[in-house]
């Protein structure tokens, strides 16, 4: 697209076929609007990678062109990317106040907060950027203070509704502007985007209301020490725990970085209410009865080193799980990670804790923060679009969505199933999808950004499953022999001790190669090294059928 034509495009550069790392540019001629920048953590095919965040190629190409970034909500999903994009964009960030707190960590954590610029914003905030006029309505979600967008351009209104659900007896008293979307709808809406986690789930999600009158009669039958493991990000639960513990007079202790973060943001904004005098120092919960105790701690999904893994192994440092102590996990595995949390159960059984755990509708310890069919449809019955773009789900979820938009009116033609990096272009009222823009993973590894590729995780892969043979030979080049070695080293492929004689024969097939080339006269490094690893390697898959890695070592005096 030529930056003179008056054309509205959309493109997802995450969150579509995927759960995570949502970002999704909105441009109008020369006018960019970014909504969203999220992360996602990484499956076991990625060793060692810490983190993934949107390619923001397109972006980079296209700086002069970003008027702002808008979060809609302060997720992981939707804010765990700022701090990376950031150093390669500096965008102004507009969030609601506790997206805004929840951004803040991490920016200090990077050392960008001093040089970002952060603008909060309501509901009833209204924005100019070039020809975009940005308008917002209050959703529900798991986390307080979410949004949906309205970008009102001059081909039409784009509707972004964030991750939301319909909580008609919300935890925090702010209801859903139902109103509001109703009144945008009735506007016109030109395309929507609409979250599709849900769209298999029929029915309606429950009020998070539900859950804590399940917390409350669970802490009541407990005798002992209670802990409690839920999203750090979901404030409405957080505070449901702490009202629960209140009544029942007992002392609340939190482990887990991100809890703690997540605690301090929120009481120090006003979202969440802790009465004086219940927060303790985990150092300090053996000094009162295990009956006056509630313990808040991360590690719900199973995370190694999360509070709760380390609880469960009896490997924390200050706070420790007996007998007759109650776990809750308040929060569902989210898939993938069922192996994981069913190893933490198991320890904390063989503890003798009462655990009490498992979906959400079992339990009734979690309800979804994410539309089902029902709410789903409303949504878009509400927004009444032209066009549709089923957003934030895998393939299979954007397909159902976009079942249930034609069952409320949605042409079956106007729906755009798309891939990350899919441009949907809209002239005079038109929807087409032709293009691409560059798109994919950017993955984090410690301090590195994007610099581990293909090649690297090949690497690695190769490492986890034969290991390493180091074969380290000195050489003078000048009068063709060997001076000393080869000396093999092993690392994760055979156990030294054990196997002598194999070593012993990698070193005579590795000295009787270059051996061999020296006499031939051949001059290039390359190809010594590359003999040796082809002529060794064809011995231990021979002997062992394993391939590890084999790095020679040449060293020339």
């Amino acid at each position: 697209m030529s930056s003179e034509e008056n054309a509205l495009s959309v493109v997802a550069l995450g969150g579509v076929n995927e759960i995570g790392k949502n970002m999704y540019v909105i441009r109008y001629a020369d006018d960019i609007i970014v909504i969203d920048c999220g992360s996602k953590f990484p499956d076991e095919s990625l060793l060692g990678i810490d983190v993934i965040v949107p390619d923001v190629t397109y972006l980079l190409e296209n700086r002069d062109k970003i008027r702002a970034l808008i979060v809609t909500h302060g997720h992981e999903d939707h804010i765990g990317g700022i701090p990376y994009v950031l150093k390669q964009l500096n965008m102004p960030i507009y969030a609601t106040r506790l997206t805004l707190g929840l951004i803040e960590i991490k920016l200090r954590e990077h050392g960008l907060l001093g040089q970002s610029r952060l603008q909060a914003i309501t509901a009833d905030s209204v924005l100019r950027f070039g020809r975009f006029r940005v308008s917002f309505f209050a959703t529900n979600h798991s986390i307080p203070d979410c949004l949906g967008i309205a970008l009102n351009t001059p081909e039409g209104t784009v509707v972004h509704t964030g991750d939301f659900k319909f909580d008609l007896t919300p935890v925090n008293q702010h209801y859903p502007d139902i109103h509001k979307m109703a009144a945008i709808g009735q506007k016109g809406v030109l395309l929507l985007l609409s979250e599709s986690t849900n769209a298999e789930r029929p029915g309606f999600t429950p009020s998070e209301r539900l859950v804590g009158e399940h917390i409350e009669e669970a802490f009541a039958k407990a005798k002992q020490k209670i802990f409690i493991s839920t999203f750090a990000s979901n404030v409405h639960r957080l505070q449901q725990i702490v009202d629960a513990a209140h009544r029942l007079n007992r002392k609340l202790a939190l482990l887990g970085r991100s809890m703690i973060n997540v605690v301090n943001v929120s009481t120090e904004l006003g979202y969440l209410r802790l009465p004086e005098g219940m927060l303790i120092e985990p150092s300090d919960v053996n000094r009162y009865s295990p009956g006056e105790i509630v313990v808040l701690c991360t590690g719900s999904q199973g995370e190694p080193m999360a509070a709760l893994s380390r609880l469960a192994d009896s490997s924390h440092r200050q706070v420790e799980v007996q007998r007759g102590d109650t776990v809750i996990l308040a929060a569902t595995p989210i898939p993938g990670n069922e192996r994981s949390v069913a190893r933490i159960v198991d320890n904390l059984y063989e503890i003798g804790a009462k655990v009490i755990y498992g979906s959400g509708s079992v339990t009734g310890m979690h309800v979804s923060g994410h539309a089902s069919q029902e709410e789903l449809k409303l949504m878009l019955t509400l927004m009444r679009p032209k066009y549709f773009v089923p957003i934030h789900g895998e393939y299979r979820m954007l397909c159902q969505h976009r079942q249930l938009a034609e069952s409320v009116g949605v042409e079956w033609d106007n729906v755009f199933i798309v891939k990350n990096g899919d441009v949907v272009d809209i002239r005079d009222g038109v929807a087409s999808q032709r293009r691409k823009v560059p798109t994919g993973n950017t993955l984090v590894d410690g301090l590195g950004i994007g610099d581990v590729g293909h090649v690297v995780l090949r690497d690695r892969k190769l490492l986890s499953e034969d290991g390493i043979l180091i074969i380290v030979i000195t050489l003078s080049r000048a009068e063709g022999r060997i001076v000393s070695g080869p000396d093999t080293v092993s690392r994760g492929f055979v156990y030294v001790r054990e196997s002598e004689g194999l070593l012993e024969e990698v070193n005579r097939i590795a000295a009787a190669s270059l051996v061999k080339l020296l006499a031939e006269r051949v001059n290039q490094w390359s190809t010594y090294k590359q003999t040796i690893k082809e002529e060794v390697g064809q011995f231990l898959w021979t002997r062992t059928k394993r391939r590890p890695m084999i790095l020679p070592i040449l060293i020339q005096v």
